[in-house]
């Protein structure tokens, strides 16, 4: 880890972000145990799938807010006031998951708001790792940018694979012993750093001014957070019975916040920042949403006795090793043609994730997904912070807030629907039996899925099959249709992984309109700024 032309303050610096980061991933995963987790989530606290998928959720989205409010302020606040921060909103949550499932058998009711809120402090932390550790590591290594992100953001996957084993090995073990795993990390980092000193990141020390860093993000970028923000208030305020009494003073709120940046920059921002935030919602749908969701949705077709929570660790492992070799990796591909070829890996990982029965080619095909998400989120930082140096830690962390906020609000509860309309239209498919016919019939599910969704802009909503009810309904059908819909039911949520493909199918139209773009220009090329705020190149 030596190269003379880069700025390195402290190989411990360094090794510090990394853990931070792995800190952030065992938070992830161990709530995306819990969540997934039907025995818990239904049995202990009475939550269907679309529930437990907000409950994923609030660790999402808030990691957006968090990071691109703190990457507004943090060269004004510090990187280490931010990086106390972080580890204080972990330690909370620790605290309050451990005291929420020691209780949610017997009063869920206090364990919900524990576990919703204290998943919200938690995001609120590992959002304010990323809007640190990013441009401190980009600060560090201004020569080759997209080569240490990738090896920084290798602490993901080292994350979930550490966490995810130990969950697994704990199997057993009360969900206090596995959440408060996380404390560990979170001590070390916070030891670890507080005794070094950060560097000034790379847009102060070249003089760009606080008004020219927000013009490169643009009154775009400010208008797709602001919409996501909308959405995600909307929901998080909307009453039982469907209403959102406060829906026009949020609409206010956010429209009036993305006017007065717009009036203030007066500017739309890059064109290419304005294709990588939209680039940002189905890759991180892509990579965070399956992670999130794939255990549970592989449950029904792994073997008795299999945790399918080894099919998450397995492309971590590979994911964490490529990226720590990066280097080659990168410099062979370079950035857009190598996320070319990771969105065709994921489309094929995924299409064929959905078929297999075999715990072999199971493995298989998770390997094509894995090598297809691996490069997706570092190399995309990458990109940002090569070509819009001047947006600072605004633009190189506001496409990963973007991501999350697009993944907690859309992507996660949207997944948990796909896994139901599949269920749905596999038993649908067996309405020969009365008791599907007396589904179909009280409403319970419908022939019209489309319909059913209830996707619309003005808020999104999902609704879901009452669990309790078709459990009624098909307790009176023949013993050889229960079992139909049994099978059926098990191996319907892997079914799912068939449509999300249609997400990076997304990226790779994007990522070669790029590619396209900078060949059109002579090739991709970083631009570095010069003192006083210039560039190397045009930018």
């Amino acid at each position: 880890m030596t190269d003379s032309a880069d700025n390195k303050p402290s190989q411990l610096l360094f090794w510090g972000c990394f853990i931070a980061l792995i800190t952030t991933s065992f938070g992830f995963i161990t709530r995306m145990f819990l969540f997934g987790d039907s025995s818990f989530y239904e049995g202990q606290l009475g939550l269907d799938s679309v529930e437990a998928g907000r409950y994923r959720g609030i660790q999402i989205w808030p990691f957006a807010v968090s990071i691109i409010l703190f990457s507004l302020i943090i060269d004004r606040v510090g990187y280490k006031f931010s990086m106390i921060f972080a580890a204080a909103c972990q330690i909370i949550w620790a605290v309050m998951g451990i005291w929420g499932v020691s209780i949610a058998g017997e009063n869920p009711e206090l364990a919900k708001p524990l576990l919703y809120w204290g998943g919200l402090i938690l995001a609120l932390g590992n959002g304010t790792v990323e809007a640190f550790i990013n441009p401190v590591v980009a600060t560090m290594y201004t020569k080759d940018k997209t080569k240490w992100l990738t090896i920084l953001h290798a602490g993901w996957p080292a994350g979930l694979v550490v966490a995810g084993i130990i969950t697994i090995v704990l199997k057993d073990a009360a969900w206090s012993l596995k959440l408060g795993v996380i404390l560990i990390p979170a001590l070390m980092y916070l030891f670890i750093l507080m005794k070094e000193t950060f560097p000034v990141q790379e847009r102060v020390a070249s003089g760009v001014s606080y008004k020219d860093m927000l013009k490169e993000f643009g009154a775009f970028g400010a208008l797709v957070v602001g919409f996501l923000i909308f959405l995600q208030l909307d929901q998080e305020f909307t009453t039982p019975d469907g209403e959102t009494p406060h829906r026009n003073l949020i609409a206010v709120l956010c429209a009036l916040s993305v006017i007065g940046f717009g009036i203030y920059t007066f500017s739309l921002g890059r064109p290419l920042m304005g294709l990588c935030v939209l680039i940002m919602a189905p890759l991180a749908t892509t990579e965070i949403g399956t992670d999130g969701w794939i255990e549970e949705l592989l449950k029904g077709v792994v073997p008795e006795g299999f945790d399918s929570g080894w099919v998450l660790v397995y492309t971590s492992v590979i994911m964490m090793a490529l990226r720590f070799l990066a280097g080659p990796i990168v410099h062979a591909f370079k950035p857009i043609p190598l996320l070319i070829v990771s969105s065709v890996l994921a489309i094929a990982g995924l299409w064929t994730l959905s078929m297999p029965s075999g715990l072999f080619l199971l493995f298989v095909t998770a390997t094509l997904y894995a090598l297809g998400k691996t490069f997706f989120w570092p190399t995309m930082l990458g990109i940002v912070s090569e070509q819009t140096p001047k947006g600072g830690a605004l633009t190189l962390n506001a496409v990963s807030g973007i991501g999350m906020l697009a993944v907690g609000v859309l992507g996660f509860p949207y997944i948990g629907k796909l896994k139901s309309d599949v269920e749905i239209k596999e038993v649908v498919a067996l309405e020969e039996s009365a008791s599907v016919a007396g589904l179909l019939e009280n409403g319970s599910i419908s022939p019209n899925l489309l319909e059913d969704k209830d996707m619309y802009l003005k808020t999104i909503k999902y609704k879901n099959i009452k669990a309790d009810e078709m459990e009624k309904v098909l307790a009176t059908a023949p013993q050889e249709t229960q079992e139909k819909i049994a099978s059926t039911r098990e191996v319907s949520p892997q079914r799912a992984l068939k449509n999300m493909a249609f997400f990076p199918f997304i990226m790779l139209i994007a990522y070669i309109l790029m590619h396209l773009y900078f060949r059109s220009k002579g090739g991709y090329k970083p631009i570095e700024l010069a003192a006083e705020g210039g560039a190397s190149s045009d930018d």
